[in-house]
């Protein structure tokens, strides 16, 4: 599996290299980001993009960040720190992993605030990389778990990309898969396309060949055909935020693959990191949803248009799929009902 994200540390510079997946599957190359705006960017413009990538993203973005800071205690370098955690948080709202990085470093400042600046900022470096090597720890949980519900010989359908790419490595959606795969059962993929940016298309299918996973894409208003002739056994799909009802945000699309799966009685499974799951929110209305510009819609890659000049566009990134239309949710905890996701709740909120 390539690198999603690097964190080099080296000869007094530090950098975060960010794959970038606008290229991808054509080219293979790299962004070297030397200071939080250019992470900004990378995390708005996609070219990081799943919810635990950009949080990872966001906590070296954090880092850098942090060593261009010269404060004089742990008070004033928050300070000066806070304009750069606010441009990441704010740079895709419907994920929750970046406020989940910025919350776990701001914890870290805190609880060691009688330290040098300097040993903060490099405690700070520290905590981005534990948290890309435990993401990939954390997938691998959640494919043993998730790779209980699926036989050899089955047809699984994803939507989007909640594979490697989208996180630190392995994937949450793909890690079941995966893990199947290595317990010798036979399993083949059937990726949506995912319209408008086409993340299973470019993304998704592509990593999966790198692999020698079999997969098949299918045009996104194929899915319900193949449901009604019996070729999808079960779905899985990843999630930018969960709630503690146990509705689910995610790539625009899921709803209506999670509604025909109901329909079919096919298994509707989300993988779902403990970072990505938002307890402090009780339903998914309450999620902030991301609408992107009209020219992602309206243009393929930016160069071939393919709609009429002035067509008035929605480009709604994400929805929510209710609780109801959803058989378990994976974590690296284990299995859960949609209705018990909140007994994992640390704090206990409301």
């Amino acid at each position: 599996m390539i690198d999603t994200i690097k964190w080099i540390d080296g000869a007094g510079t530090a950098k975060a290299m960010i794959l970038d997946q606008t290229r991808l599957p054509h080219d293979i190359s790299y962004i070297e980001c030397t200071d939080y705006r250019q992470v900004v960017d990378c995390i708005k413009y996609l070219a990081i993009r799943g919810a635990p990538a950009i949080g990872i993203a966001a906590a070296m973005g954090i880092a850098l960040a942090a060593d261009a800071i010269s404060a004089a205690d742990a008070m004033e370098f928050s300070a000066k720190l806070r304009p750069a955690i606010d441009a990441l948080l704010n740079s895709r709202p419907t994920a929750v992993n970046i406020q989940w990085a910025a919350e776990r470093i701001e914890r870290l400042i805190e609880n060691n605030k009688t330290m040098p600046i300097s040993a903060l900022k490099e405690m700070i470096a520290k905590e981005g990389v534990l948290i890309l090597n435990e993401d990939i720890e954390i997938n691998k949980a959640i494919g043993r778990y998730g790779a209980e519900f699926i036989k050899d010989g089955d047809t699984v359908l994803t939507h989007c990309n909640a594979g490697a790419l989208a996180t630190g490595g392995y994937g949450t959606a793909t890690a079941p898969i995966r893990m199947a795969i290595e317990q010798g059962k036979r399993i083949s993929v059937i990726a949506d396309e995912t319209r408008p940016i086409l993340q299973g298309a470019r993304l998704t299918a592509w990593e999966l060949m790198q692999d020698n996973i079999p997969v098949t894409l299918i045009p996104d208003n194929a899915a319900g055909e193949l449901m009604r002739r019996g070729e999808i056994d079960l779905c899985i799909v990843g999630t930018d935020r969960t709630v503690r009802n146990g509705d689910v945000a995610n790539k625009i699309g899921t709803y209506s693959v999670a509604v025909l799966a109901k329909e079919n009685n096919i298994p509707f499974y989300v993988a779902a990191p403990l970072s990505s799951i938002d307890f402090t929110l009780s339903s998914g209305s309450e999620i902030p949803i991301e609408e992107r510009p009209s020219h992602e819609v309206t243009n393929v890659f930016g160069r071939c248009e393919i709609a009429p000049k002035g067509v008035a566009v929605r480009n709604i990134a994400f929805d929510v799929t209710p609780a109801k239309y959803i058989t378990l949710i994976l974590t690296e905890k284990g299995a859960f009902k949609p209705e018990a996701i909140h007994t994992l709740d640390p704090k206990g909120n409301k």
